[in-house]
């Protein structure tokens, strides 16, 4: 039976997503958007290794973007729910293209790290506010028995487009340099903003005027904690928050990880961390298309629990491996299992999270499970260089099998948990009385 969120008739199916034009149109910018992040991913660690060739210096950076991110998290649900989610996700796109453009304009006339540490931060933040729109935007567009497949689409296709991002993200960083690279991303973000000016929203009102969202806002404070509040009531979604909160401490590093373990551990070019990361952009496609089904026939809690496991078995040989095909096919099941676990509990945040509270929820979960995570992408790193890739990435591995045991004595291991009972949310705007998460059929 179709998994329901209250927001779509009872009568029949929904029609297909093939023939809806705005998610079609949506679907297309963040493809084509993904090409150009691929870019950005392979040449942001190169411009500092080059420069430096210092990993823990790739490891601070990552760490201050993220915890740039993180700032700007406690904030973005606020403003997601109150504004126009298309107009916040062409500003989000434009903002990028100019960030990112700095970089090689700037990079013309030699190596200059300290722009990178206020340009990433800057567009990490941007980036956050983005992400928290987009998984909105995915609720706004597709009615609920359709938000798994929808999703799974958005990732298999964005993880194609990225299988051939790398690649020439390698080859082009070795024959014009990783700057060039960049600028590709850059352009990216403006295809990107031109295709969502087409986009239109359905399921409420795009401006988040006081029609969506009743007569009166509550103040700042009560509306940040609002999301927190719905997090703490909603049994599951209390749980993936603390294991993801670990999670994503062991594993935010691993690009950083794996690039370091292929150009100092094994002597590669910059050819071959393309290739490596083009290789796990299939693992993410093969975990995208095939999420939807696993989730049908296993239900939530198996599926969720066993992706986190197969990650900690990757994770823990990918350093290890001395053979650049064995490192890429690690890489491939390790994001192969994150995008079957992280489309599983996206996916549910949409379903049972009431839509005037889906952009607090989303902000308030990303925030708090991500907060510790530049921390982890540091650390990591800086033990990397101490101690050596082998030794991390074994014992990183070996603490995200202990997360998936640990699940398996929380409400996380439930089968089907968008069919529980509704959660109360707390108010969150004067006079409008009490909200229920959306339950299953």
């Amino acid at each position: 039976m179709p998994e329901l969120t209250g927001d779509e008739p009872l009568s029949g199916p929904s029609r297909s997503l093939w023939r809806d034009r705005d998610f079609g149109v949506f679907w297309a910018a963040q493809t084509l958007s993904v090409v150009g992040d691929s870019f950005a991913l392979i040449a942001l660690p190169l411009l500092v290794l080059h420069a430096t060739g210092s990993v823990a210096q790739m490891g601070l950076l990552t760490g201050a973007a993220g915890a740039a991110a993180v700032g700007a998290g406690v904030f973005a649900g606020v403003v997601v729910d109150r504004l126009d989610r298309r107009k916040l996700l062409i500003g989000c796109d434009l903002a990028r293209l100019v960030l990112y453009a700095l970089i090689p304009l700037v990079w013309v006339f030699g190596p200059q790290i300290w722009l990178l540490y206020v340009v990433l931060p800057l567009a990490e933040a941007v980036g956050m506010l983005f992400s928290v729109t987009y998984v909105t935007a995915v609720r706004a567009l597709v009615p609920g028995d359709r938000i798994t497949e929808a999703n799974g689409r958005l990732n298999a296709t964005a993880a194609a487009a990225g299988v051939i991002g790398p690649l020439l993200a390698g080859v082009l960083a070795a024959w014009l340099g990783p700057a060039a690279a960049v600028a590709v991303d850059a352009v990216s973000f403006g295809v990107s903003a031109v295709c969502l000016s087409f986009v239109r929203f359905k399921g409420r009102p795009e401006s988040g005027g006081e029609d969506a969202r009743g007569p009166q806002r509550e103040s700042m404070g009560k509306e940040l904690a609002a999301g927190a509040a719905f997090l703490r009531r909603h049994p599951v979604l209390r749980s993936l928050t603390v294991l993801l909160s670990f999670f994503s401490f062991l594993t935010l590093g691993l690009n950083d990880l794996i690039i370091y373990h292929l150009k100092h551990d094994l002597g590669q070019g910059d050819g071959a961390v393309g290739t490596v990361f083009a290789v796990g952009a299939l693992g993410t496609v093969v975990g995208a298309l095939f999420v939807a089904p696993i989730r049908h026939r296993l239900g939530f809690g198996a599926t969720w629990i066993s992706g986190v496991a197969l990650c900690g078995l990757a994770l823990a040989a990918i350093g290890s491996v001395g053979a650049v095909a064995g490192i890429a096919a690690l890489t491939a099941a390790f994001l192969g299992c994150v995008s079957v676990s992280g489309t599983c509990s996206m996916s549910l945040r949409q379903e049972v999270t009431p839509d005037h509270l889906l952009g607090r929820v989303t902000s308030a979960f990303w925030t708090i499970h991500y907060s510790a995570a530049p921390i982890g992408a540091a650390v990591l790193t800086w033990a990397a260089q101490r101690y050596g890739t082998e030794s991390v990435c074994l014992v990183a591995g070996l603490c995200c099998l202990l997360i998936a045991v640990l699940a398996l004595f929380t409400p996380v291991r439930a089968r089907r948990p968008e069919q529980a009972g509704p959660v109360v949310a707390e108010p969150v705007r004067g006079g409008s009385g009490q909200e229920s998460a959306h339950s299953g059929s």
